[in-house]
């Protein structure tokens, strides 16, 4: 039990002691630093249940604490708030508890706990990964990690959109003017070199409409009757036929696509459990849109499209099948969630990371799975966030101007390199050394500052800025990270010598340490509840923040008394373990040097 609970239930017993009523929670906050204390009891909410003078109730709550509960060594009342002055001995029996625990603030999975499937990445395969793909990997791989964590089994998952339309454009593009390229022939990665047919489809489409306009059309007209677009949807046709050559293309360009994305995931550090791809589950649904007509969930109009009525439930009317009985996506979303728990039966939730545009698509989605009877839907969620942006403006992939992801990636390191030389940080580094840790840096810089950011934000990325060794930066915190580990190889310091405890009197910062550690736990249940890997980097922040005010107060290594500096060790190497872990939850590597 942590300090929260421990003291919350003894104020709930202070309450029914004093004023013979019940208190169902009790509110806590970090003691504010002018203040005597390190933990506050907000006395405001209690007056709910408990009337009378906040100070006056604050006093006797703190009266009884001081009297009964051993953490507790004193209190003082500011106006409604209760500061509380906890014993050392509980900081130190906490410390010692999980000094050799490398697994601190994690929580093991029980055998019967229901599984989330965590949807990501999700890609088209007619262009490469772009820069807000890499967002929305982040998250998806780093809100895994954390539901992990908190004690959840998960699979990662992603769908992958291969087939229609857009892909027949790229198909076309490759077939008219590719000269039988490869990604061989051309040095290019698959992914790449399919993403320039898609940019090459659009300009030849927009040539063609301009010299329709030429000839008398309207825009509309010509948008519609450009040839070029119109083999296009034939080949879309094709594909849906079986037709043996069109397959053939579409199956040698989405292997191309799939070498390049796998290359781009494995330089990211995500990875995935099942993959699902459109071309099998886009028939997918239609067998519980029949069930729905049947249970009323679905009604039929006229020309025989299907329609789902959410008026009542402050939605619209939504389609589920067209009137010429084809699909919708939404069909198919339907057919794929349910697909899903079929195929994996312990899931009993799951988690959309896609792009805030589409929230009312999964508002809908979510409502007609419960609608159709499924208890689990009740879990789904939509991980929902904003644009990245970048200095220069916003990306249009047909256009060719997105900011790819294996670019970016490159661009990262080569930023860590040239910071780093600025620096003069890496003498006597090899150049293999280096350039492993340029990677490190450059993709910490990288993933902290997109993580770091409440998903649902719009973020403004801008590289040197990510790449700082001091604020609120990944490379900030590794350079700590990586300064503990030196402070450690010089110690001379047993690591697992057994202390006695009652020797320590903790300094103030030490104290602060322990504090920020003690949170973890609570922290990770709260990131993995609210789906925020924000939480976990701003926490990891703090817990440096907290440590580079200790190391720069307090002389670890230089202690006047061996117990101290053993105690400083251990305590250095367990905020060392923990800020390995957090990172870990974000997908952030940390060096051992730097």
């Amino acid at each position: 039990m942590n300090l929260q609970e421990t003291l919350s239930n003894h104020v709930k017993q202070a309450i029914q002691s004093i004023y013979s009523t019940e208190l169902e929670s009790v509110e806590f906050q970090a003691t504010r630093k002018e203040f005597a204390g390190d933990i506050t009891v907000v006395v405001f909410p209690m007056l709910r249940v408990v009337k009378g003078n906040p100070v006056q109730i604050g006093e006797q709550i703190g009266q009884y604490l001081v009297e009964y509960v051993a953490e507790v060594k004193a209190f003082n009342v500011v106006k409604g708030f209760l500061n509380l002055e906890i014993n050392d001995v509980h900081f130190i029996n906490f410390f010692n508890s999980i000094k050799d625990n490398n697994n601190f603030g994690f929580v093991t999975p029980l055998a019967s706990e229901k599984a989330i499937m965590v949807e990501y990445s999700s890609p088209n395969t007619n262009k490469p990964l772009h820069l807000g793909h890499i967002r929305n990997n982040l998250l998806g791989y780093s809100v895994s990690e954390i539901l992990k964590a908190s004690g959840k089994k998960v699979y990662k998952t992603q769908i992958i959109n291969d087939r229609g339309i857009h892909i027949c454009k790229s198909m076309l593009a490759w077939k008219r003017f590719g000269n039988g390229e490869t990604p061989e022939s051309t040095g290019l990665k698959g992914d790449k070199l399919v993403g320039n047919y898609y940019v090459k489809f659009d300009q030849e489409y927009k040539a063609e409409i301009q010299d329709l306009i030429s000839q008398g059309q309207s825009e509309e007209d010509a948008k519609k009757n450009a040839p070029l677009l119109l083999e296009a949807q034939q080949m879309l046709q094709q594909w849906e036929a079986g037709d043996a050559e069109t397959v053939a293309l579409w199956k040698k360009m989405n292997a191309w696509v799939y070498e390049g994305f796998n290359e781009t995931y494995k330089n990211l550090g995500v990875d995935f459990d099942q993959l699902y791809y459109e071309s099998e589950t886009y028939l997918l649904g239609k067998e519980f849109v029949a069930e729905g007509l049947k249970t009323g969930v679905f009604y039929k109009k006229d020309d025989g499209s299907v329609w789902c009525d959410l008026t009542e439930d402050g939605l619209d009317e939504k389609i589920v099948l067209r009137s010429d009985g084809t699909a919708v996506y939404m069909t198919q979303d339907i057919g794929t969630a349910i697909q899903r728990v079929k195929d994996f039966p312990d899931v009993g939730g799951m988690v959309y990371t896609v792009g805030n545009e589409q929230e009312y698509h999964f508002q809908v989605l979510f409502l007609i799975i419960k609608k159709l009877g499924f208890e689990w839907a009740k879990n789904l969620y939509h991980l929902s966030y904003g644009m990245v942006d970048l200095p220069s403006g916003k990306m249009k992939s047909r256009e060719g101007t997105v900011v790819d992801a294996d670019d970016l990636i490159v661009e990262m390191a080569q930023t860590a390199e040239e910071i780093s030389k600025e620096l003069g940080k890496l003498d006597g580094y090899s150049d293999s050394e280096k350039q492993t840790l340029y990677k490190t840096i450059g993709l910490g810089a990288l993933k902290y500052f997109i993580l770091k950011v409440d998903p649902k934000k719009r973020i403004l990325f801008d590289p040197k800025e990510s790449i700082d060794f001091q604020g609120n930066t990944g490379p900030f915190i590794q350079y700590t990270y990586a300064r503990i580990q030196s402070i450690l190889r010089k110690s001379d310091v047993n690591e697992n010598t057994i202390l006695n405890l009652a020797e320590i009197v903790l300094h103030e910062k030490e104290k602060e340490l322990l504090k920020q550690l003690e949170l973890f736990p609570e922290v990770i249940q709260n990131a993995a509840a609210q789906h925020s890997p924000a939480l976990i980097a701003n926490y990891t922040y703090e817990l440096v923040k907290e440590f580079n005010s200790f190391y720069q107060n307090v002389s670890i290594l230089g202690a006047e008394k061996e117990t101290e500096k053993v105690f400083r060790v251990q305590l250095s190497k367990t905020v060392a373990n923990v800020i390995k872990n957090a990172f870990g939850l974000l997908g952030v590597d940390v060096p051992e040097r730097m």
